[in-house]
Order: C-alpha cells, then sequence, then structure tokens
C-alpha cells in the first residue's frame, strides 16, 4: 500500500524566509506579511489543498554573523522584519475547519506560567489545532536582545529545555482536573478549587509555585514538534517530540537520522508510531517538466548569493565574509551544531567554496528543491520518503503564495490520486487527525505522569 503522507507548508512571518532574494521577484506577495488578509487567503489555499498544518518558524534576534553586523541581513529581508508568529493564527483559524498550525516558540526567552498560558489560549480559539515547534535558540544577538549577555551554551540549553517541558506538563497535564470547570450559576460557582492544584517545581533553571490560569484546553498539551540534529537535541526529541522536522541533502544521512531517532525513541519506551518526521523540501512544480523548469529558471534570477550566506552563517555560526575562519569556527560553534558540522574538516561541504555555498542555500535553504511536473515532484517525494523513513514534508515556498497555488493546482491531484495524500480530513483535534488516537498525549509520554498529582490511584 502506499505511504500516506502529510504535508505541512513551512512559512514565517517575514519577507525572506527560506529563499532569499526571491521578495524582488515581481510576482512574490510575501511583502505583504503585514497584513491579516494575507494569512487569511494562504490559509484558505492551504486547507483546500488538504494540507495538515501551516509550520510557522520564527527567530528572536537578527543574522548578525556575517561581517559581524545585521547590515547585510537588513539589506536582503533575511528574515528581518519579521512579526510575532502566534497572533497571525486566531484568523487564520477563524477562517478555515481542520488545518492546523504548528508555531515555533523559543523557550529560552520565555517564562514559563505566560507561556503556558499563551498556547492553551491557542487551542482554545482554533479548538485543538495547535502545534508547538520547541526551539531553544541559536541567535546570538537574540540573547542579547533578550537581556542576556550571549547565547546559553548549546548542551545547557537542552538541560534547561528539560525542565520547562517538565514545568509546562504539570500546568497543561496536571494542574485542572477534566470536571474542575462547573460554571454553576445557581451555585455560583464557576470552578471547584479542591480540583485546581499548584505547580511546584524547585529546579536548577526555574522556581515556579503557581496554578495554571486556564481551564484544559481540546488537547491540553499542543502537538509538540522539534528539529534539534544533534545528539543531545536527537535524544530531546526522542523523548518529547510527536513530529520531528529534518533537513539535509543526503537520503543516506536523513535515514541514518530517522533510524537513531526512532530507536532512541523505542529506548525511552515510546513506540515509533508516536514519531512522524518531517522533512524540509522545497517544490517547484507546474503542470508540465518544462514548465517547472522554466519557473526554476525564472526564480534562480532573483536568488541572492550573499542573503544565502547571510542565513547559513546564522545557523551555523559561521562568518562567511571571512573563509579561511570557517573550520576553525564551525568546531566551536554555539549555533545549530547540524549546521556547523557541515563545514568542520572531512564533511560534505568541506571544500565548496564560499560562493557556492551561498547559492546552493539561496533557493531552498537548507533542503533540497525539486523541479518538475506533478508525476516527477510526486515520484521523488514518494523515494524520499521511502528510503528516508519519512512521514511527511514541510513544503517551504520560492515565491509567495505562487509556490503554494501550483503545489495544491498540480501536485495535490496527483498524490491523492496515488493515495498518497488524502482527500478528506479526519475529524478532531491536530493530534487526532495525525495520530487517529485520542486528543490528548498518550500514557507512555513523560507528560503523563504530571496527571498523577490528581489522578485516582490504581487500588
Amino acid at each position: 500500500m502506499a505511504r500516506e503522507l502529510r504535508l505541512n507548508a513551512f512559512a514565517m512571518n517575514c519577507v525572506g524566509h527560506q529563499s532569499q532574494g526571491l521578495w524582488r521577484h515581481p510576482r512574490d506577495q510575501s511583502t505583504n506579511y503585514k497584513h491579516t488578509s494575507h494569512w487569511v487567503e494562504l490559509a484558505k489555499l492551504l486547507e483546500r489543498g488538504r494540507f495538515d498544518a501551516l509550520f510557522l518558524a520564527d527567530v528572536v534576534g537578527v543574522y548578525d554573523v556575517y561581517g559581524g553586523s545585521p547590515d547585510a541581513a537588513l539589506r536582503e529581508a533575511v528574515q528581518v522584519p519579521t512579526n510575532d508568529p502566534l497572533l497571525i493564527i486566531p484568523p487564520m483559524a477563524e477562517a478555515t475547519r481542520h488545518l492546523a498550525f504548528a508555531v515555533t516558540v523559543n523557550l529560552s526567552h520565555e517564562p514559563p506560567l505566560p507561556f503556558a498560558r499563551r498556547m492553551s489560549t491557542l487551542d482554545h480559539l482554533t479548538a485543538g489545532r495547535i502545534g508547538w515547534n520547541i526551539v531553544t535558540g541559536y541567535l546570538d544577538s537574540g540573547a542579547r536582545g533578550a537581556g542576556r549577555g550571549q547565547q546559553t551554551a548549546h548542551d545547557t540549553r537542552y538541560d534547561i529545555a528539560e525542565e520547562f517541558m517538565d514545568i509546562q506538563y504539570g500546568f497543561w497535564e496536571g494542574s485542572w482536573e477534566d470536571d474542575a470547570r462547573h460554571c454553576d450559576r445557581e451555585a455560583g460557582v464557576f470552578t471547584d478549587p479542591a480540583k485546581v492544584h499548584r505547580v511546584v517545581h524547585d529546579g536548577e533553571y526555574f522556581h515556579v509555585d503557581g496554578v495554571h490560569l486556564c481551564e484544559p484546553s481540546p488537547q491540553r498539551t499542543p502537538v509538540l514538534y522539534q528539529a534539534g540534529s544533534s545528539s543531545k537535541g536527537t535524544a530531546f526529541a526522542a523523548r518529547h517530540a510527536e513530529c520531528v522536522f529534518v533537513g539535509g541533502h543526503s537520503q543516506a544521512k536523513m535515514a541514518a537520522d530517522v533510524a537513531k531517532l526512532r530507536a532512541l525513541a523505542l529506548e525511552s519506551g515510546r513506540d515509533r508510531s508516536e514519531i512522524l518526521v518531517f522533512a524540509l523540501v522545497t517544490v517547484i512544480t507546474a503542470a508540465t517538466d518544462a514548465e517547472a523548469e522554466a519557473r526554476f529558471e525564472d526564480y534562480r534570477q532573483y536568488a541572492s548569493t550573499l542573503g544565502g550566506l547571510v542565513v547559513m552563517g546564522g545557523w551555523s555560526g559561521i562568518d562567511f565574509s571571512k573563509p579561511e575562519l570557517i573550520n576553525a569556527t564551525a568546531a566551536t560553534s554555539n549555533a545549530i551544531q547540524g549546521a556547523a558540522a557541515a563545514f568542520t574538516a572531512g564533511g560534505p561541504d568541506a571544500n565548496r567554496d564560499v560562493e557556492s555555498i551561498g547559492r546552493a542555500v539561496a533557493l531552498g535553504g537548507g533542503g533540497p528543491v525539486l523541479v518538475g511536473g506533478p508525476q516527477r515532484i510526486a515520484d521523488q517525494l514518494e523515494a524520499w520518503a521511502e528510503a528516508a523513513d519519512l512521514d511527511g514534508f514541510n513544503l517551504a515556498y520560492a515565491v509567495m503564495p505562487e509556490t503554494f497555488v501550483d503545489v495544491v493546482d498540480h501536485l495535490v491531484p496527483e498524490l491523492q490520486r496515488r493515495g498518497l495524500l488524502k482527500t478528506d480530513y479526519a475529524p478532531g483535534t491536530y493530534r487526532e487527525k495525525l495520530f487517529g488516537r485520542g486528543p490528548r498525549l498518550g500514557d507512555s509520554h513523560p507528560a503523563a505522569a504530571s496527571r498523577q498529582m490528581w489522578s485516582p490511584s490504581p487500588d
């Protein structure tokens, strides 16, 4: 039987996301990112195409590694200016019935209680269609802007994340019992205080004592995404994530990474079916191969090599304006370790010149660019999914919204014809649609331990 694929649209509340310089294309509309209608129309399009979710990236900080200055990022619109991704979700949810929203929020800059409330609020407002992409940050500029002298060391960020997750599970899963809300007008009792419990955490990085401010939302805990590729990040994903986002251009390496992730999940007491893996891909398609190839050649004229180097510098922590320092800088990077590792001695990109690195990243970012008509692209997606044991794809855009229009109009019908994509949505919350089970995390997930503060004992 064909492997049914899940599709997310990958975007960001900014101008230049994965493909740098394409905002200059005459048909690109990404400069309308400030307008609610821009996002509402995109959400309607994606729901028409039976996308599972809109996956919203985010960064707190500016890409200032290249040349030691934000100037190039500002000139090139490399993920700056960028607006808050959470605020555009409610109007999109109101305009759709099934499309979900997976939003990136950097926990390094979030107080636990206000963050728990924001995510519960979104889960309520979307009727259970919210997910959270858990990130710990990689930009020193973001740490400085948030009031810290510099970014916390990479592995320590994951130690902090472990504590943060335990607290969130306490708020989302443990603080309110299912029947705490009475809304009894005659008795004048809205909430039974005996059924609301304090979350007390006295750890190395957080000291928390309080009750969750929200009654239980449809999913309680949002669907959990994670994208770490380092050893520490993969172990974190195996323990916590329901969906894992991977990048890269090698099917063999991706397959090895996915196998490692699934093995670690099993060691953590979780089943293979509890984790879905999505790969980053940019699809450029049209009615025929020839038309798609013409689109690609058109787009290439606008791709910015400098913009590619700026974004790759932020991801890797390497200043590509100083090519003589690439290997030495990569070896000590405190940014995204998977991106930095590609440039250490012996890595797959070690012999590339800086110009070719910039060109490769400028169109499509950190994943492959697939070009062709519907049949060719469907063949390629199916081959990637089979070779790397993937459950779906995060589809980035080159030109907004043209890339997604072409996918919906040309690729989606072909995927549906092959049985690779659903023809209609399943009922229920985001978690129910993805996994075909209940709206809340299962008992094998570490979040379930937080329910013990109010669950009755087995005897």
